[in-house]
This record gives structure tokens, sequence and C-alpha cells, in this order.
């Protein structure tokens, strides 16, 4: 678990440092590095759990924000988002930042499943 979690530590820091030639940087860095500490405290086997839900707090409301985006790109046919890395239409912006939140919940998420057991065996 260590290992797992030092590599999505580093992942996304990348994942932060990328963000910062983003139309909308502040958010897309903050969360992205807020993951990586999540997950570099969890591989010294420190969980903060009310840190995992604030993460989450943030990825349900930009994925209630971005949804609809989302879901106008599955209607369009799911066209490519990775084509280019300047995005000329915005279904690229959105559809990119939709995976990216998905992608952060789910790690939150698994820290926090993995909290509550560590929680629980411990009692």
């Amino acid at each position: 678990m260590k290992i797992l979690n030092l590599f999505l530590c580093l992942l996304f820091l990348v994942f932060a440092g990328l963000q910062f030639n983003d139309p909308d940087p502040g958010i897309w860095v903050a969360l992205y590095a807020l993951v990586a500490v999540v997950c570099g405290l969890a591989a010294f086997g420190n969980y903060r759990k009310m840190l995992i839900l604030a993460g989450l707090a943030v990825c349900g409301v930009e994925l209630f924000n971005i949804g609809p985006e989302f879901i106008k790109w599955v209607n369009m046919g799911m066209p490519n988002i990775a084509t280019e890395m300047k995005t000329k239409t915005p279904y690229i912006e959105y559809a990119r930042e939709f995976l990216g939140l998905i992608l952060s919940a789910g790690v939150l998420i698994w820290q926090y499943v993995t909290a509550k057991k560590i929680e629980v065996k411990s009692k």
C-alpha cells in the first residue's frame, strides 16, 4: 500500500503541476495537490478523514457544475479529447475536467474506505 500511495502522491503532484497553464488553474492545482497530500500522508499511515471529506466535497460540487457539459460531450458521440493540448472547443476542457474529478474522487473514496477499515481494526 505504501508504494501505491507514494505513486499516487507523485502522480497527482504531476497533475497539479500540469494545471498551471489551464484557463482556471486555481481549483485544479489545489484539488490535485490535496489528493497528493492525502496519498502522501496515507503512505505513512496517517489518514486525515476530514481532509479526505473536504476533497470529496469539492469533487462533488465541481462534478455537479461540470456534469451537464460532460453529458453534452457524451451526446456528441464523445469526440476525441486527446488530439490537442490547447483546447479550441469548450467540450474538450469540460470532458477532461470531469474525468479528472472522477479520478480524484475515486482515489479519495478509496482513501476514506481504507481509513475507516483501519479505524475499525484498531478498536
